[in-house]
């Protein structure tokens, strides 16, 4: 896996500013891989968010970004996949805290309540963050269950 390779993908509530996070994020130094959608045409976000969340189970990436209009579509999507841990942030504290405290894998934005310069500082917390391991890691262990 490339560390500094990042999956991202929207429905069509997030397609303009899931191209302006993916030109930031080549200009930070990361290789980008677009799941879609390629248009403001409607797009079904489920279709998105589950191309992502299997990209990043096979090791593709070791971050994704989702935008829908709520975030709460993509979330809810990529969060059906065992290992991925989407979390929605519309504050860069938020994102600080999905990584350090969740180990989230997957930033889900969105799109129709911040601002691009919002969603740029909160795209910076949640790449600059670290896991904090400890008594999280014990929660984050409890997450996946099987029944």
């Amino acid at each position: 896996m490339n560390k500094k390779s990042i999956l991202i993908g929207s429905d069509h509530a997030g397609f303009e500013l899931k191209e302006i996070l993916k030109a930031y994020l080549k200009e930070l130094g990361y290789e980008v891989k677009d799941e879609g959608t390629h248009s403001t045409d409607r797009a079904d976000y489920p279709d998105y968010a589950h191309r992502l969340a299997e990209g990043i189970i096979n090791n593709e990436a070791e971050f994704g970004v989702l935008l829908c209009g709520s975030a709460n579509g993509v979330s809810m999507a990529a969060n059906k996949h065992k290992g991925v841990r989407s979390a929605i942030a519309w504050n860069a504290e938020l994102a600080t805290l999905a990584r350090a405290h969740n180990d989230a894998n997957v930033l889900s934005l969105p799109a129709r309540y911040i601002t691009v310069k919002e969603a740029k500082e909160i795209l910076n917390a949640f790449l600059d963050a670290t896991f904090d391991g400890g008594r999280h890691a014990e929660r984050v262990n409890k997450i996946n269950k099987t029944t």
